[in-house]
């Protein structure tokens, strides 16, 4: 798979373990990477290694999250936006050979692919303020 297509992969799993129980993140993992989208060995690795350092770093990425965005802290946000701003600011902060312009333009293409209407100026805006 490309970059983007792993980050897409990323987003879905991370999105769909919004709607369960924090204790069944693995499981979930695994279970998408059977059901939803085939992986080989070394994307289905990538994506659950990338998913894995993402929870391991959530508290700070939402107070990064909630510092930026004004009226709108992580408990009152769309799942499709909170998850994609997760994304970018884990790839801002953590990711040093993803520069910080492609973290926005992926999460803001990935919003308008995802999201609602407003979804892209809404990640594009949140985002710019950590940049």
């Amino acid at each position: 798979m490309t970059r983007r297509e792993l980050r897409e992969q990323v987003f879905k799993v991370l999105f769909g373990v919004e709607f369960h129980d924090a204790s069944e993140f693995l499981s979930q993992i695994h279970t998408y990477g059977e059901t939803e989208q085939a992986w080989d060995f070394a994307d289905g690795a990538y994506i659950a290694e990338k998913c894995k350092n993402i929870a391991e770093h959530l508290a700070q990425i939402d107070d990064a999250i909630n510092s930026a965005s004004r009226g709108w802290k992580t408990n009152r946000m769309g799942k499709v936006e909170l998850t994609l701003l997760r994304l970018a600011v884990y790839e801002m902060r953590y990711e040093e050979d993803i520069p910080v312009k492609v973290a926005i333009n992926e999460a803001v293409e990935l919003a308008k692919k995802y999201g609602t209407e407003d979804s892209s100026s809404f990640v594009n805006g949140v985002l710019g303020k950590l940049a």
